[in-house]
Protein backbone atom coordinates (compact mmCIF):
# COMPACT_ATOMS: atom_id res chain seq x y z
CA UNK A 1 0.00 0.00 0.00
CA UNK A 2 1.49 3.43 -1.13
CA UNK A 3 0.86 6.22 1.98
CA UNK A 4 1.33 9.58 1.35
CA UNK A 5 -0.07 13.30 2.45
CA UNK A 6 -2.21 15.51 0.50
CA UNK A 7 -1.15 19.04 0.16
CA UNK A 8 -4.39 19.74 3.19
CA UNK A 9 -2.44 17.23 5.05
CA UNK A 10 -4.69 13.99 4.92
CA UNK A 11 -3.19 10.81 4.49
CA UNK A 12 -4.01 9.20 1.38
CA UNK A 13 -3.36 5.29 0.57
CA UNK A 14 -3.93 3.40 -2.89
CA UNK A 15 -3.41 -0.19 -2.83
CA UNK A 16 -0.50 -1.50 -5.50
CA UNK A 17 0.37 -5.59 -6.69
CA UNK A 18 4.08 -4.98 -5.94
CA UNK A 19 5.83 -2.99 -3.60
CA UNK A 20 7.96 -1.25 -5.82
CA UNK A 21 4.89 0.55 -7.49
CA UNK A 22 3.70 1.34 -4.39
CA UNK A 23 7.15 2.78 -3.03
CA UNK A 24 7.15 4.86 -6.49
CA UNK A 25 3.74 6.11 -6.71
CA UNK A 26 3.96 7.35 -3.09
CA UNK A 27 7.77 9.29 -3.63
CA UNK A 28 5.86 10.88 -7.26
CA UNK A 29 2.98 11.81 -4.72
CA UNK A 30 5.13 13.31 -2.20
CA UNK A 31 7.50 15.20 -5.33
CA UNK A 32 3.93 16.47 -6.79
CA UNK A 33 2.99 17.80 -3.68
CA UNK A 34 6.07 19.93 -3.12
CA UNK A 35 6.41 21.09 -6.32
CA UNK A 36 2.91 22.60 -6.01
CA UNK A 37 1.76 19.94 -9.00
CA UNK A 38 -0.40 17.60 -7.20
CA UNK A 39 -3.27 16.20 -8.97
CA UNK A 40 -6.13 14.54 -6.85
CA UNK A 41 -5.67 10.94 -7.89
CA UNK A 42 -9.76 10.65 -7.20
CA UNK A 43 -10.58 13.84 -9.74
CA UNK A 44 -9.66 12.33 -13.12
CA UNK A 45 -13.09 10.13 -11.85
CA UNK A 46 -15.34 12.84 -12.92
CA UNK A 47 -17.06 12.67 -15.70
CA UNK A 48 -16.11 15.20 -19.22
CA UNK A 49 -19.73 15.63 -19.74
CA UNK A 50 -19.36 17.51 -16.41
CA UNK A 51 -17.05 19.66 -16.70
CA UNK A 52 -18.86 19.94 -20.43
CA UNK A 53 -21.67 21.80 -18.74
CA UNK A 54 -19.04 23.91 -16.90
CA UNK A 55 -17.62 25.21 -19.65
CA UNK A 56 -20.50 26.00 -21.86
CA UNK A 57 -21.94 28.05 -18.93
CA UNK A 58 -18.36 29.87 -18.85
CA UNK A 59 -18.44 31.02 -22.17
CA UNK A 60 -18.69 34.69 -22.84
CA UNK A 61 -19.55 34.43 -26.42
CA UNK A 62 -22.27 35.65 -28.77
CA UNK A 63 -25.98 33.80 -28.60
CA UNK A 64 -25.18 32.21 -31.72
CA UNK A 65 -21.87 30.64 -30.67
CA UNK A 66 -23.73 28.90 -27.67
CA UNK A 67 -26.14 27.83 -29.55
CA UNK A 68 -23.69 26.16 -31.74
CA UNK A 69 -21.61 24.76 -29.19
CA UNK A 70 -24.02 23.04 -27.71
CA UNK A 71 -25.33 21.36 -30.50
CA UNK A 72 -21.46 20.05 -31.18
CA UNK A 73 -21.77 18.65 -27.37
CA UNK A 74 -24.76 16.85 -28.07
CA UNK A 75 -24.06 15.38 -31.56
CA UNK A 76 -20.25 15.36 -31.71
CA UNK A 77 -18.49 15.35 -28.75
CA UNK A 78 -20.85 13.53 -25.63
CA UNK A 79 -21.73 10.58 -27.98
CA UNK A 80 -17.92 9.74 -27.88
CA UNK A 81 -16.60 11.26 -24.62
CA UNK A 82 -19.25 12.22 -22.38
CA UNK A 83 -19.62 9.35 -19.61
CA UNK A 84 -15.80 9.16 -19.93
CA UNK A 85 -13.66 9.64 -17.10
CA UNK A 86 -10.98 12.81 -18.08
CA UNK A 87 -8.36 10.52 -17.11
CA UNK A 88 -9.37 7.84 -18.97
CA UNK A 89 -9.27 9.93 -22.50
CA UNK A 90 -5.92 9.64 -24.62
CA UNK A 91 -4.39 11.85 -27.41
CA UNK A 92 -4.30 9.01 -29.91
CA UNK A 93 -8.26 8.28 -29.41
CA UNK A 94 -8.57 12.25 -29.79
CA UNK A 95 -6.61 12.50 -33.11
CA UNK A 96 -8.61 9.26 -34.10
CA UNK A 97 -12.34 10.94 -33.40
CA UNK A 98 -11.08 14.18 -35.49
CA UNK A 99 -10.20 12.50 -38.42
CA UNK A 100 -13.38 10.69 -38.53
CA UNK A 101 -14.96 14.05 -38.21
CA UNK A 102 -13.43 15.57 -40.75
CA UNK A 103 -13.92 12.41 -43.06
CA UNK A 104 -17.88 12.20 -42.22
CA UNK A 105 -18.70 16.39 -42.00
CA UNK A 106 -16.38 18.16 -43.12
CA UNK A 107 -13.35 20.52 -41.44
CA UNK A 108 -15.66 23.19 -40.12
CA UNK A 109 -17.68 20.49 -38.08
CA UNK A 110 -14.56 18.67 -36.95
CA UNK A 111 -13.01 22.13 -35.78
CA UNK A 112 -16.37 23.25 -33.79
CA UNK A 113 -16.50 19.84 -32.21
CA UNK A 114 -12.56 20.43 -31.39
CA UNK A 115 -13.20 23.94 -29.56
CA UNK A 116 -15.58 22.18 -27.42
CA UNK A 117 -13.64 18.83 -26.28
CA UNK A 118 -9.84 21.12 -26.18
CA UNK A 119 -11.96 23.95 -24.22
CA UNK A 120 -13.80 21.35 -21.36
CA UNK A 121 -10.35 19.45 -21.02
CA UNK A 122 -8.52 23.08 -20.43
CA UNK A 123 -11.18 23.83 -17.46
CA UNK A 124 -10.27 20.53 -15.76
CA UNK A 125 -6.55 20.63 -15.66
CA UNK A 126 -7.25 24.45 -14.35
CA UNK A 127 -9.87 22.88 -12.05
CA UNK A 128 -6.79 20.14 -11.05
CA UNK A 129 -8.83 17.49 -11.87
CA UNK A 130 -5.93 16.28 -14.54
CA UNK A 131 -2.39 17.09 -14.97
CA UNK A 132 -1.97 17.33 -18.87
CA UNK A 133 -4.85 18.03 -21.57
CA UNK A 134 -4.27 15.44 -23.57
CA UNK A 135 -5.99 17.67 -26.73
CA UNK A 136 -3.03 19.42 -26.57
CA UNK A 137 -0.56 16.67 -27.66
CA UNK A 138 1.45 16.69 -30.86
CA UNK A 139 -0.10 13.45 -32.44
CA UNK A 140 -3.19 15.92 -32.52
CA UNK A 141 -4.16 17.40 -35.54
CA UNK A 142 -6.84 19.68 -36.31
CA UNK A 143 -8.14 19.67 -40.04
CA UNK A 144 -7.35 22.75 -41.51
CA UNK A 145 -10.16 24.96 -43.03
CA UNK A 146 -10.80 23.60 -46.79
CA UNK A 147 -11.08 26.46 -49.26
CA UNK A 148 -10.94 25.60 -52.83
CA UNK A 149 -10.21 28.30 -55.55
CA UNK A 150 -12.80 30.98 -55.87
CA UNK A 151 -13.85 30.90 -59.41
CA UNK A 152 -16.25 34.59 -59.97
CA UNK A 153 -19.58 34.32 -61.91
CA UNK A 154 -19.43 36.46 -65.15
CA UNK A 155 -21.19 39.45 -65.93
CA UNK A 156 -24.09 37.82 -68.22
CA UNK A 157 -24.39 35.05 -64.92
CA UNK A 158 -24.96 37.61 -62.68
CA UNK A 159 -27.29 39.20 -65.17
CA UNK A 160 -29.09 35.97 -65.67
CA UNK A 161 -29.64 35.40 -62.37
CA UNK A 162 -30.85 39.38 -61.30
CA UNK A 163 -33.01 39.35 -63.77
CA UNK A 164 -34.61 35.68 -62.59
CA UNK A 165 -35.89 37.13 -59.64
CA UNK A 166 -39.10 37.92 -58.80
CA UNK A 167 -39.46 42.19 -59.21
CA UNK A 168 -39.93 43.11 -56.09
CA UNK A 169 -36.67 40.82 -54.63
CA UNK A 170 -34.23 41.66 -57.66
CA UNK A 171 -33.18 44.99 -56.13
CA UNK A 172 -31.58 42.46 -53.17
CA UNK A 173 -29.77 40.43 -55.32
CA UNK A 174 -28.39 43.57 -57.68
CA UNK A 175 -27.43 45.54 -54.26
CA UNK A 176 -25.60 42.22 -53.10
CA UNK A 177 -23.70 42.28 -56.36
CA UNK A 178 -22.60 45.93 -56.14
CA UNK A 179 -22.00 46.55 -52.69
CA UNK A 180 -20.42 42.72 -51.50
CA UNK A 181 -23.02 42.62 -48.29
CA UNK A 182 -23.63 39.26 -46.92
CA UNK A 183 -27.37 37.80 -47.22
CA UNK A 184 -27.91 38.46 -43.47
CA UNK A 185 -26.77 42.17 -44.10
CA UNK A 186 -29.07 42.95 -47.06
CA UNK A 187 -31.66 41.19 -44.93
CA UNK A 188 -31.33 43.72 -41.81
CA UNK A 189 -30.49 46.75 -44.36
CA UNK A 190 -32.70 49.93 -43.13
CA UNK A 191 -33.41 52.91 -44.99
CA UNK A 192 -31.23 54.90 -42.69
CA UNK A 193 -28.41 53.01 -43.53
CA UNK A 194 -28.17 54.24 -47.09
CA UNK A 195 -26.48 57.88 -47.40
CA UNK A 196 -27.26 59.36 -50.80
CA UNK A 197 -25.32 62.43 -49.97
CA UNK A 198 -22.04 60.81 -49.38
CA UNK A 199 -22.89 57.57 -51.77
CA UNK A 200 -21.97 54.59 -48.53
CA UNK A 201 -23.71 52.06 -47.12
CA UNK A 202 -23.41 51.72 -43.56
CA UNK A 203 -23.33 48.06 -42.75
CA UNK A 204 -24.70 48.33 -39.03
CA UNK A 205 -26.29 45.16 -38.64
CA UNK A 206 -27.81 41.53 -39.65
CA UNK A 207 -30.80 39.52 -39.68
CA UNK A 208 -29.40 36.63 -37.08
CA UNK A 209 -30.86 33.51 -36.56
CA UNK A 210 -30.94 32.02 -32.80
CA UNK A 211 -32.77 28.18 -32.55
CA UNK A 212 -35.80 29.35 -33.70
CA UNK A 213 -35.97 32.63 -33.32
CA UNK A 214 -34.51 35.78 -35.05
CA UNK A 215 -32.72 38.85 -33.85
CA UNK A 216 -31.05 41.91 -34.92
CA UNK A 217 -27.24 41.39 -34.26
CA UNK A 218 -23.51 43.02 -35.53
CA UNK A 219 -22.77 41.89 -38.58
CA UNK A 220 -19.80 39.75 -38.31
CA UNK A 221 -16.75 40.28 -36.33
CA UNK A 222 -19.18 42.68 -34.47
CA UNK A 223 -17.93 45.38 -36.60
CA UNK A 224 -19.88 47.60 -38.42
CA UNK A 225 -18.42 49.31 -41.62
CA UNK A 226 -18.81 51.19 -44.71
CA UNK A 227 -19.04 50.39 -48.11
CA UNK A 228 -18.61 52.77 -51.33
CA UNK A 229 -22.69 53.05 -53.27
CA UNK A 230 -22.32 53.41 -57.11
CA UNK A 231 -24.38 55.49 -58.77
CA UNK A 232 -26.35 52.58 -60.66
CA UNK A 233 -26.74 51.19 -56.92
CA UNK A 234 -28.13 54.07 -55.49
CA UNK A 235 -30.64 54.52 -58.25
CA UNK A 236 -31.53 50.88 -57.35
CA UNK A 237 -32.44 51.38 -53.74
CA UNK A 238 -34.17 55.01 -54.32
CA UNK A 239 -36.47 53.63 -56.95
CA UNK A 240 -37.30 50.74 -54.50
CA UNK A 241 -37.56 53.00 -51.22
CA UNK A 242 -40.08 54.75 -53.35
CA UNK A 243 -41.83 51.58 -54.59
CA UNK A 244 -42.03 50.39 -51.41
CA UNK A 245 -41.90 52.80 -48.58
CA UNK A 246 -40.42 51.13 -45.97
CA UNK A 247 -41.81 50.87 -42.26
CA UNK A 248 -40.67 50.48 -39.18
CA UNK A 249 -40.06 47.09 -37.97
CA UNK A 250 -38.85 46.07 -34.56
CA UNK A 251 -36.68 43.32 -33.39
CA UNK A 252 -34.73 42.24 -30.28
CA UNK A 253 -30.87 43.32 -30.35
CA UNK A 254 -28.76 40.52 -29.88
CA UNK A 255 -30.54 38.70 -27.90
CA UNK A 256 -34.14 36.78 -27.44
CA UNK A 257 -34.38 39.15 -24.29
CA UNK A 258 -32.29 42.25 -25.79
CA UNK A 259 -33.11 45.78 -25.98
CA UNK A 260 -35.25 46.24 -28.70
CA UNK A 261 -34.48 47.92 -31.92
CA UNK A 262 -36.35 49.37 -34.56
CA UNK A 263 -35.70 50.31 -37.94
CA UNK A 264 -37.16 51.16 -41.28
CA UNK A 265 -36.41 47.37 -42.50
CA UNK A 266 -36.19 47.79 -46.44
CA UNK A 267 -36.74 44.64 -47.62
CA UNK A 268 -39.52 42.43 -45.92
CA UNK A 269 -41.20 38.94 -47.54
CA UNK A 270 -44.49 38.59 -48.16
CA UNK A 271 -45.91 38.46 -44.69
CA UNK A 272 -44.45 41.70 -44.09
CA UNK A 273 -42.01 40.44 -41.49
CA UNK A 274 -38.20 40.08 -42.15
CA UNK A 275 -37.16 38.41 -44.80
CA UNK A 276 -35.88 34.19 -43.43
CA UNK A 277 -32.52 33.33 -45.07
CA UNK A 278 -33.86 29.58 -45.69
CA UNK A 279 -36.93 30.97 -47.48
CA UNK A 280 -35.48 33.09 -49.54
CA UNK A 281 -33.37 30.57 -50.41
CA UNK A 282 -35.47 27.95 -51.47
CA UNK A 283 -38.11 29.98 -52.95
CA UNK A 284 -36.47 32.36 -54.50
CA UNK A 285 -32.79 32.33 -54.78
CA UNK A 286 -32.69 28.50 -56.43
CA UNK A 287 -35.73 29.51 -58.37
CA UNK A 288 -33.45 31.86 -59.93
CA UNK A 289 -30.60 30.20 -60.76
CA UNK A 290 -32.13 27.55 -62.03
CA UNK A 291 -34.04 30.06 -64.53
CA UNK A 292 -30.96 31.25 -65.46
CA UNK A 293 -29.46 27.90 -66.42
CA UNK A 294 -27.25 28.16 -63.54
CA UNK A 295 -27.89 24.84 -61.85
CA UNK A 296 -30.30 22.05 -63.40
CA UNK A 297 -34.36 22.52 -62.84
CA UNK A 298 -35.82 20.93 -59.60
CA UNK A 299 -36.69 17.70 -59.41
CA UNK A 300 -38.69 15.98 -56.60
CA UNK A 301 -38.28 14.42 -53.47
CA UNK A 302 -39.51 11.16 -51.88
CA UNK A 303 -42.12 13.30 -50.70
CA UNK A 304 -42.62 14.74 -53.73
CA UNK A 305 -41.48 18.43 -52.83
CA UNK A 306 -39.16 20.41 -55.08
CA UNK A 307 -35.44 19.55 -54.32
CA UNK A 308 -32.74 21.59 -56.63
CA UNK A 309 -29.37 20.27 -56.49
CA UNK A 310 -27.09 23.35 -55.37
CA UNK A 311 -23.83 23.33 -53.76
CA UNK A 312 -21.32 26.04 -51.68
CA UNK A 313 -20.36 27.78 -54.91
CA UNK A 314 -24.20 28.45 -55.98
CA UNK A 315 -24.92 30.07 -52.34
CA UNK A 316 -25.82 33.79 -52.20
CA UNK A 317 -22.18 34.34 -51.23
CA UNK A 318 -21.18 34.02 -54.72
CA UNK A 319 -22.54 37.58 -55.15
CA UNK A 320 -19.75 38.80 -52.92
CA UNK A 321 -17.18 36.68 -54.74
CA UNK A 322 -18.29 38.73 -58.23
CA UNK A 323 -18.37 42.35 -56.47
CA UNK A 324 -14.89 40.92 -55.18
CA UNK A 325 -13.57 40.22 -58.64
CA UNK A 326 -14.99 43.49 -60.25
CA UNK A 327 -13.14 45.80 -57.84
CA UNK A 328 -9.88 43.89 -57.74
CA UNK A 329 -10.20 44.27 -61.79
CA UNK A 330 -10.55 48.19 -61.48
CA UNK A 331 -7.78 49.00 -59.50
CA UNK A 332 -9.26 48.20 -55.80
CA UNK A 333 -6.40 47.31 -53.58
CA UNK A 334 -6.82 44.21 -50.88
CA UNK A 335 -6.66 46.06 -48.15
CA UNK A 336 -9.03 48.34 -48.82
CA UNK A 337 -11.63 45.48 -50.43
CA UNK A 338 -10.96 43.68 -46.58
CA UNK A 339 -12.75 46.17 -45.32
CA UNK A 340 -15.85 46.55 -47.77
CA UNK A 341 -16.42 43.12 -46.81
CA UNK A 342 -16.09 43.16 -43.70
CA UNK A 343 -13.03 40.65 -43.24
CA UNK A 344 -11.00 40.62 -39.80
CA UNK A 345 -7.90 40.30 -41.50
CA UNK A 346 -6.84 41.43 -44.89
CA UNK A 347 -4.32 38.46 -45.36
CA UNK A 348 -7.57 36.16 -45.41
CA UNK A 349 -9.15 38.50 -48.35
CA UNK A 350 -5.68 38.00 -50.06
CA UNK A 351 -5.27 34.00 -49.37
CA UNK A 352 -9.00 34.06 -50.73
CA UNK A 353 -8.88 36.31 -54.06
CA UNK A 354 -5.00 36.58 -54.94
CA UNK A 355 -5.71 34.87 -58.10
CA UNK A 356 -7.83 37.61 -59.21
CA UNK A 357 -5.70 40.01 -58.81
CA UNK A 358 -4.94 41.71 -62.32
CA UNK A 359 -1.38 40.23 -63.66
CA UNK A 360 1.22 42.67 -62.85
CA UNK A 361 3.81 41.19 -66.06
CA UNK A 362 2.76 44.20 -68.48
CA UNK A 363 3.34 46.81 -65.35
CA UNK A 364 6.13 45.19 -65.08
CA UNK A 365 7.53 45.40 -68.33
CA UNK A 366 6.61 49.05 -68.52
CA UNK A 367 8.13 49.46 -65.10
CA UNK A 368 11.60 48.02 -66.67
CA UNK A 369 11.43 49.93 -70.10
CA UNK A 370 10.86 53.38 -68.22
CA UNK A 371 13.82 53.15 -66.51
CA UNK A 372 16.23 51.39 -68.54
CA UNK A 373 15.64 53.51 -71.65
CA UNK A 374 19.33 55.13 -72.27
CA UNK A 375 20.52 51.41 -71.50
CA UNK A 376 18.47 49.61 -73.77
CA UNK A 377 19.00 52.87 -76.61
CA UNK A 378 22.34 51.66 -77.24
CA UNK A 379 21.45 48.43 -78.42
CA UNK A 380 19.24 49.81 -80.70
CA UNK A 381 21.87 51.79 -82.26
CA UNK A 382 23.61 48.51 -83.37
CA UNK A 383 26.30 48.88 -80.95
CA UNK A 384 25.82 45.12 -79.78
CA UNK A 385 25.56 43.71 -83.16
CA UNK A 386 29.30 45.50 -84.66
CA UNK A 387 31.19 43.90 -81.61
CA UNK A 388 29.64 40.52 -82.48
CA UNK A 389 30.73 41.31 -86.34
CA UNK A 390 34.55 41.52 -84.56
CA UNK A 391 34.46 45.69 -85.92
CA UNK A 392 34.80 46.39 -81.82
CA UNK A 393 36.43 43.30 -80.04
CA UNK A 394 35.98 43.41 -76.27
CA UNK A 395 39.08 42.91 -73.47
CA UNK A 396 38.03 41.06 -71.08
CA UNK A 397 40.69 41.65 -67.96
CA UNK A 398 41.94 38.50 -65.73
CA UNK A 399 40.89 38.85 -61.81
CA UNK A 400 44.90 39.80 -61.37
CA UNK A 401 44.34 42.79 -63.95
CA UNK A 402 45.73 41.67 -66.99
CA UNK A 403 43.58 40.91 -70.12
CA UNK A 404 42.35 38.14 -71.90
CA UNK A 405 41.36 38.44 -75.19
CA UNK A 406 39.43 35.17 -75.25
CA UNK A 407 37.24 35.59 -72.66
CA UNK A 408 36.83 36.48 -68.03
CA UNK A 409 38.27 33.86 -66.06
CA UNK A 410 35.81 33.97 -63.97
CA UNK A 411 34.56 31.16 -61.70
CA UNK A 412 30.44 30.84 -61.64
Amino acid sequence: MAGWLDPEGNERTKVFSTKVAAERHAAAMETDRARGEYIDPNAGKVRFEVVAERWLKSRVVDPASVIRYESSLRLHVAPVFGKRQLRSIKPSEIAGWLADLDARFGSSTARTAFIVLHGTLEVAVDDESIKRNPAKARIVTVPAEKSGRVVAWSDETVFRVVECHPPLYRPIASVGAASGLRQGELFGLAEEDVDFDEMVINVRRQVKKLGSDFVFALPKNDTERTVPMSEGTALTLKQHIEATTPRPYTQPWEKLDGKPLTVQLLFRWTDDKHIRARTYDELVWKAALAQAGVIPMPGKDVRGRRQYKTSRDTGMHALRHYYASITLADGVNIKELAEYLGHGDPGFTLRLYTHMLPSSHERARKAVDARLARLFSTFSHGTVTEQAAGDSPTTYWEPDGGPHPEGPAIDL
